[in-house]
């Protein structure tokens, strides 16, 4: 009898063994690098929708509440620096960043780059844990990915974040730029579970490697659904990239003003110029001294292609240098069409942004 309890204890100790494996060993390395973000943001409703706006300052008709909303947040080094999603604290008041443990500290926002979708914030917290960062451009599709957040607020009832795995579904995958004036490219995709709450989160690899940032998820339908196994995370190639500037300014820099303004064509147009392609807009103005006069542009200049990619109307122009996630200082090439003869011509991204202006 105590040889067979012997021996189920053996089996015991053997089976609590394999338990542990390179998940568990992953989600206990990374799990303390990764916080809550509570986020207090004041809003205005219209009480009266019908009342004049002009009386407002006689009898205001605006009443002002506050919105608390949640999200997650990696800290990306023991000084107290913490990166997550711009959208999750966008316009926000006031931002609570909850600790593994419970331990709570206000967050300030050092510095947001809107297009990428990345936001830069310090706690005042020395000592903190040590990220371990992977190599985005090294993934594997079919590795393993665990997502580490907070869904559904959840952070705030076990003080820990919540680890969810799955497989890097696919990469490089580009949504262009989004109606929220957002680039997605270059994405992550992975089906481990996301849900609202886990943006800004990590993902992290079998290794305990954070290899990207939690950013956004595809649904069945509303949002409100949840998650089908389709999210996307920000490549922490990228987010190394853009949070080391807003370090160091506070900002990305992507004011600009070419001096140069175009119009679409219509088939008249085209007809007049002898275009016999279905693309390209006409420079009709170009400022003097600008960066634009100074490549050599000229009003009748056909644009054609911006970093070889093909206008096929003024909007396209700044899509283009968006996607490309262009700074203030950067040079695109331009392809015109000039007296039927196609030039290259370098031009600047320089002074204060603008934009490529339509005339009707």
């Amino acid at each position: 009898m105590i040889l067979i309890s012997s021996l189920f204890s053996i089996d015991k100790d053997e089976i609590l063994f394999s338990r542990e494996n390179a998940i568990t060993k992953a989600i206990n390395d990374v799990s303390n690098i990764v916080v809550g973000v509570n986020v207090t943001k004041i809003k205005q409703q219209r009480i009266n929708p019908f009342f004049d706006p002009f009386w407002d300052d006689f009898f205001p008709q605006k009443r002002t509440y506050k919105v608390e909303s949640f999200g997650s947040g990696v800290i990306i080094s023991s000084d107290g620096y913490i990166v997550t999603n711009e959208h999750v604290v966008q316009n926000a008041t006031e931002i609570i960043i909850t600790m593994v443990g419970g331990e709570k500290f206000e967050a300030q926002i050092i510095g947001i780059d809107e297009l990428t979708d990345i936001a830069l914030l310090k706690i005042d917290k020395d000592n903190l844990p040590q990220v371990t960062l992977g190599d985005s451009d090294k993934l594997l599709i079919g590795e393993w990915a665990i997502a580490l957040g907070n869904p559904l607020g959840l952070f705030n009832v076990s003080n820990q974040a919540t680890a969810t795995v799955g497989i890097i579904s696919g990469t490089n995958m580009d949504f262009g730029q989004k109606r929220s004036g957002r680039v997605y490219q270059n994405m992550i995709q992975t089906d481990a579970s996301i849900n609202p709450g886990n943006s800004g989160g990590a993902l992290v690899n079998s290794v305990g490697e954070v290899i990207g940032i939690n950013t956004f998820i595809m649904t069945g339908g509303s949002y409100s659904e949840g998650s089908i196994g389709i999210g996307f995370a920000i490549p922490i190639n990228l987010v190394v990239e853009i949070i080391k500037d807003l370090k160091e300014n506070g900002e990305i820099k992507r004011n600009y003003n070419t001096g140069i303004q175009v119009q679409n064509l219509d088939s008249m147009m085209r007809k007049y110029l002898n275009l016999d392609i279905g693309y390209g807009v006409i420079i009709t103005k170009v400022e003097i001294n600008s960066s634009g006069f100074r490549a050599g542009l000229k009003p009748g200049d056909v644009i054609l292609k911006v970093d070889n990619k093909p206008v096929e109307k003024s909007s396209d122009i700044m899509r283009i240098i968006d996607e490309e996630l262009h700074r203030t200082g950067d040079s695109i090439k331009i392809t015109i069409l000039r007296n039927d003869y196609t030039y290259d011509i370098m031009l600047k991204l320089e002074g204060e942004k603008t934009n490529w202006l339509q005339i009707d």
